[in-house]
């Protein structure tokens, strides 16, 4: 019986193939910027009430929750994919290509699903349709939910996951474990990556103002030059990886990302600032790098003559994205029945950053990598994440759906 009952899942996993295919090209040839989903949110609520699922909109601005419960009480576990765009102008040639533009940061910029969102989207929506065909066969309640502003939301705006948790998105029915999965460019497709414990590191981003005394650049000596101080603030920050931190734990990363200051070049200008982002895989080293640059940008400007403005974070701050063991444990073999016990790898952890870690805080949660690179194309030729020329075999989605579906059923049901 229980073979049968498979053979009929995988049967509708099959057919429901092509439609995600054609929903995932739709959401990527119409990208939507974080917190600006509107479009993307109909299509999704409209597909969830055609399932005849009770539907939710307008969560954390434009967060499209959907609830399916099954023919008998049991736990609650909720599947979450993202469903935002980046400010990236396409390069990849595609009949389904992005031509949009919209406006960011008081700019007119190109708008691309390039970090494969649209694919997040596309799977769940698949895990939706074939879920909500076996309610007879499902003990508790499956929560989805399609989250918008994984990317941090436009300056002076809430959002994201951050937002939906305060709404109160992992309650009424109070959600017992979390699932969620990130395609990725340059793992093969067919594969999945996971990790017990910190799979993806924290992010803060953070804001050094140097205020100097402006002056003529050719007599340096009756101002203070916060170019300068800057440049002494920036080498000493890379000693707080290198010098400062036991690196034999966890990796860190301080990186600065831009800084801008002065108008000309016989000018000294009066202030200077720089803006970065700090990455952590550990809580207790996150908040000692926190610590470290207030002390070495308050120390090294004093020291000058300057003084210093330090904002940590400034906007983005994500917790470290955390796999709780026991759940991982726990559906590993889900994972293998699925794709193969040599296809689902063992990874590093990465310095790269997801907010799916908020709800990850609050609930036992399981994060994964789903391979979308073409089996042709060598790893170092993958184009990466937020680039013009990210590209994602289609072929790897199906695996998507059914690692999502035989999870909530599997956790569910045992």
């Amino acid at each position: 019986m229980a073979g049968d009952y498979q053979k009929e899942l995988n049967q509708m996993i099959d057919d429901v193939e092509s439609k995600v295919i054609k929903w995932r090209r739709h959401i990527h040839q119409n990208p939507e910027l974080s917190n600006r989903e509107f479009k993307t949110a109909k299509y999704i609520e409209q597909h969830l009430r055609r399932l005849g699922l009770e539907v939710q909109t307008g969560v954390a601005h434009t967060g499209v929750v959907a609830l399916l419960k099954g023919s008998r009480p049991g736990k609650v576990v909720a599947l979450r994919a993202d469903m935002d765009a980046l400010p990236v102008t396409e390069r990849v040639d595609l009949p389904f290509a992005s031509k949009v533009k919209s406006n960011y940061a008081g700019q007119e910029v190109g708008v691309m699903h390039a970090c494969g969102h649209d694919t997040h989207v596309a799977i769940l929506m698949g895990v939706a349709e074939v879920l909500s065909k076996q309610k007879d066969n499902i003990r508790g309640t499956v929560k989805f939910i399609f989250q918008p502003a994984e990317e941090g939301p436009p300056e002076g705006e809430e959002g994201g996951a951050e937002l939906m948790v305060k709404e109160g998105v992992l309650q009424s029915p109070d959600v017992d474990a979390i699932f969620g999965l990130h395609i990725a460019s340059q793992m093969p497709v067919g594969v999945i990556g996971y990790r017990p414990g910190g799979i993806m590191a924290s992010v803060d981003d953070f804001r050094i103002k140097v205020k100097g005394q402006q002056t003529h650049g050719s007599a340096p000596w009756n101002g203070v030059d916060p170019i300068v101080v800057s440049s002494q603030i920036i080498n000493s920050l890379q000693t707080i990886v290198s010098r400062q931190l036991k690196l034999t734990k966890q990796a860190a990363v301080v990186t600065v990302g831009s800084i801008h200051g002065g108008v000309r070049s016989n000018i000294i200008p009066e202030e200077v600032e720089m803006i970065g982002t700090i990455r952590a895989l550990d809580n207790e080293m996150r908040q000692q790098i926190h610590t470290k640059i207030r002390k070495i940008a308050n120390g090294v400007a004093e020291s000058m003559g300057a003084s210093v403005e330090v904002e940590i974070p400034m906007s983005v701050h994500y917790p470290v994205t955390y796999n709780t063991p026991k759940l991982v444990e726990q559906m590993l073999p889900t994972l293998k029945a699925q794709a193969g016990e040599s296809r689902v790898i063992l990874i590093d952890a990465i310095t790269g950053a997801e907010d799916f870690s908020y709800f990850a805080q609050e609930v036992p949660g399981f994060y994964f990598f789903l391979g979308g690179k073409p089996l042709n194309v060598p790893e170092n030729e993958a184009p990466a994440h937020h680039t013009p020329d990210f590209y994602i075999d289609e072929t790897g989605m199906k695996l998507g759906v059914s690692t999502l579906t035989n999870m909530a059923i599997d956790y569910l049901n045992n």
